[in-house]
Formats: C-alpha cells, structure tokens, sequence
C-alpha cells in the first residue's frame, strides 16, 4: 500500500515479510547459542546477527526464551531428519554404530548438539524453561529407542538390555560426550569409545547371524 510521497508502506519488519524475519531470527538465535552459549544469547546480539531491531523478537516471539526454544526446534528437527537417515542406511548394528561415529564428528564440527547442550544447561537455573526442553528431549529418547529395538532384535543382548533404559543411556552419553568434548577440545577419548562399541557391536552381530543360520 502506497503511503505519502507515492513510497511503499514497509510495516514492522522493513523490507522482510514476517516470514523471512521469523526465519532470520531463529538463525541468529542458533548461531548465537552455538558461538556464546546461553549467557551470549541476549536478544541484542540474536537482532543484530539476524540484522534486525531487537523488538521484531517480542513482537515475533514474545520473548527471547521462545526464540531460543524455536532455534533448539529447528536444530532438532535438522538433526532427526539426519539421524532418521543414519538408521535407514544401516544394515548391521556394527554399521549402525560406525555411522553414529561419523554423525557425532559431524555434530561437533558443526555445532548442532550444542545448542541442546545450552538450552539443558539453561533449563536447570531457569525454572520455565525445564518443561519446554524436557518435552523436547522425549522424541530423541523414543527415536533411540526404536532403533536399538531394531538393531538388537534377534541378537543375545536384546533379553539383557531393555531398549527404553539403553535410550535414556545412548542420549546421556551422547550429550554428555559432547560436552566433554567441547570443554577440553579434545575428541579423541569419545571417538575411542565409538570405536569400542563397534567392536561389540560387530561381535553381536556375528552371533544374530549365526542364530538366523541355525
């Protein structure tokens, strides 16, 4: 709609549609997570990566909490699509846990399970927070869940490990060595653990062979 002097009416977000404005917040809200962490993610230094003024967050978002809840849910949607990928893609339990090897370089490479990382450590000190990033925990504990269901089935450990128990394991394992990982920029010691896995996991997958011949 034309405005005085024949310009354009450019509304709350510029030359943006309310679209690409959401969208850019949300990517300055992960990189802000994933670059300063939590503390660093202030809706100053989100707006001002997102190249926008400050109040398009509330106005969008309401508050900076939920746009950095809506950055953990673009992330963790990212990281599902690939780790549904993963699982699809693996035809053993060794090949499954060789694949989670490279998907953990990848992650630390690129920051994604960072973002996590801060938004949990956040929820413990920030007391509306602990809801929202717990429900979003749940789907990655039922996504392990599932796969280590499927990847045991027919081997001796699927009577010896309870698959819900093991998720809840893999997922704090998982974000625990990311962390470890991050602190003493050192990845080494968790890629010896992958590595170790796939060891058993080849040893278990021998045996659910030899069980399906028999």
């Amino acid at each position: 709609m034309a405005g005085a002097g024949g310009k354009r009416s450019l509304g709350a977000s510029g030359n943006r549609s309310s679209v690409q404005t959401r969208a850019a917040l949300v990517r300055g809200a992960v990189e802000a997570l994933r670059e300063n962490g939590f503390a660093g993610a202030s809706a100053r230094e989100i707006a001002a990566r997102a190249g926008c003024n400050q109040a398009l967050i509330f106005y969008h978002f309401g508050s900076v909490a939920k746009l950095q809840l809506a950055a953990l849910d673009q992330v963790s949607a990212a990281r599902d699509e690939r780790y549904r990928a993963m699982v699809e893609e693996s035809g053993s339990l060794g090949d499954l846990v060789r694949a989670a090897r490279a998907v953990f370089e990848e992650d630390l490479d690129q920051g994604h399970v960072t973002v996590l990382v801060e938004m949990i450590a956040a929820a413990q000190f920030t007391p509306e927070l602990r809801p929202e990033v717990a429900a979003r925990i749940r789907p990655w504990r039922a996504f392990a869940a599932d796969s280590v269901r499927d990847a045991l089935a027919g081997s001796p450990a699927a009577r010896l490990l309870p698959p819900e128990e093991l998720a809840h394991a893999i997922v704090a394992l998982y974000l625990g060595l990311e962390m470890l990982a991050n602190l003493e920029g050192e990845r080494e010691p968790a890629l010896a653990l992958f590595d170790r896995a796939g060891k058993v996991a080849s040893l278990l997958d021998v045996f659910r062979r030899r069980k399906r011949k028999a």
